[in-house]
């Protein structure tokens, strides 16, 4: 069994998430207990706050500390067979505390700040992003490239699937974008849910911060590679900080990434989490022979480490 992990990002979390799992596994409780002391405040209680959790400021610590805490239950349970990483944008945080790189008190520490620039620069320059449901994705990019040459502010942000393109951008521009998409043949587009053009130029402010945040930081050597969603290419100690920082304003290539790790020889995918997002990306692209597992709550925990544990007879 070879084993890829798939990280949760921001969109994924909900009132009510780890709850089971804090009530029922003294190691995951001690990993959110932690997280809580570093925030300052209660996180086992906010999570169940479903005001503040939709907030990009609180939603990216809890997101984050699961994410970790759920990856380190599963290590404690048995799980061995681990030979890569994917986080979806902010599930990188996550990823990259399990495989070395990053301490888990020192990703808290950082998604917390993270969240606050975000939630700064999305409430004083909002936008807008809507998910492009179409396997032309070369034609979506040159009808985006060509309303930037406009002047248009819209950008191509999220390649989650190789028929799935999320772009965002200026609430009126993205607009004008969805009614030339689908002037070119486009029959299906969703908004989604966001008050920020995440992934986008709009956030260079959040980029600039963070890069200061992240200059003073070490980083680990990882114990197998994790995949970058803004380079594609396996996360390297040294360009950590650069990395991260491109990641806010950088298109993400989940899609591309997953191919990687299918191609270097994954054969088992567990996606952890708040929801099930990742495994539906997965579905589409890696084949019906990777098996894929969702890890949430406490019976998806359960069911998992048992199949761990079978395979290993």
């Amino acid at each position: 069994m070879k084993v890829g992990l798939l990280f949760n990002g921001q969109g994924s979390q909900q009132a009510g998430m780890g709850t089971d799992l804090y009530e029922n596994l003294s190691g995951y409780k001690a990993y959110i207990d932690r997280a809580s002391e570093i925030l300052g405040y209660d996180l086992n209680e906010l999570d169940q706050d479903e005001e503040k959790i939709r907030q990009t400021q609180y939603a990216q610590p809890a997101i984050v500390a699961m994410d970790a805490a759920l990856a380190a239950s599963l290590k404690d349970a048995g799980l061995t067979d681990v030979v890569a990483g994917l986080g979806l944008s902010l599930g990188e945080y996550p990823a990259l505390v399990a495989t070395g790189i990053l301490t888990f008190d020192q990703a808290i520490a950082l998604v917390k700040d993270r969240g606050q620039y975000m939630q700064e620069v999305g409430d004083q320059n909002p936008g807008k992003m809507v998910a492009v449901l179409d396997d032309n994705q070369d034609m979506i990019v040159e009808v985006v490239e060509r309303l930037q040459e406009k002047g248009l502010q819209v950008y191509p942000a999220n390649f989650n699937t190789f028929s799935q393109l999320v772009i965002g951008g200026v609430k009126a521009d993205v607009d004008q974008a969805v009614e030339a998409l689908t002037d070119a043949g486009v029959k299906k587009h969703v908004e989604l849910p966001v008050t920020g053009a995440f992934h986008t130029p709009l956030l260079n402010e959040a980029a600039d911060k963070m890069a200061d945040r992240l200059a003073g930081e070490s980083f680990g050597e990882p114990a197998y590679p994790v995949y970058s969603n803004t380079t594609k290419q396996a996360f390297a100690p040294a360009a950590v900080k650069e990395t991260l920082t491109k990641q806010i304003v950088s298109p993400t290539y989940f899609a591309q990434c997953m191919q990687a790790m299918v191609n270097d020889g994954v054969d088992t995918l567990i996606e952890i989490g708040p929801a099930a997002t990742l495994v539906k990306f997965a579905k589409k692209i890696a084949p019906k022979e990777v098996t894929k597992y969702t890890v949430t709550d406490l019976a998806s925990y359960q069911k998992v480490v048992e199949a761990i544990n079978a395979e290993k007879g």
